[in-house]
């Protein structure tokens, strides 16, 4: 089962409030400026920073690969001065 677009587009990063990615064959969001994976268990987006991953370079090259080859949108859009668009 996907997110549903209306989650997606209000989940952001609970370590700096930006933007995820939702790579759903990988069941995970993930913030490439804080190389950090949150992954999705049970169709839910665990958010907890504790509870997320941070990837080696490596795994982020692979995950950005993937959201370029896929053209994943992120979860919401950001202006040029930081604040998000409706």
């Amino acid at each position: 089962m996907s997110l549903a677009p209306a989650l997606l587009e209000i989940l952001a990063c609970p370590e700096d409030k930006g933007p995820l990615y939702y790579l759903e064959a990988e069941s995970l969001l993930y913030n490439p400026r804080l190389q950090r994976r949150y992954d999705i268990r049970d169709d839910i987006p665990v958010m907890l920073i504790p509870e997320s991953t941070q990837v080696d370079a490596e795994e982020h090259a692979r995950l950005m690969a993937i959201v370029e080859s896929s053209d994943i949108k992120p979860t919401f859009a950001v202006d040029d001065e930081g604040s998000s668009e409706s």
